[in-house]
């Protein structure tokens, strides 16, 4: 389970960079950014109904604050 919430966290990481890189190199001028941006918010909803249903099905467990 950590691996696929690392991996689900670095594509997020990746798309938030190729909207910086599609925001310098394009001057606003195309919609790459937003669909990068888009594609962003979509993984970290997936991620954040990943780890919900994760919880719920008991594969993770809260351990809560130490």
């Amino acid at each position: 389970m950590k691996l696929i919430i690392g991996l689900a966290f670095l594509g997020i990481l990746a798309s938030l960079g190729s909207a910086f890189f599609f925001l310098m190199k394009d001057k606003s001028k195309s919609s790459r950014t937003v669909n990068a941006l888009t594609m962003r918010i979509g993984l970290s909803i997936a991620l954040f109904l990943l780890i919900l249903f994760s919880y719920y099905m008991g594969w993770i467990e809260s351990t809560g604050i130490r």
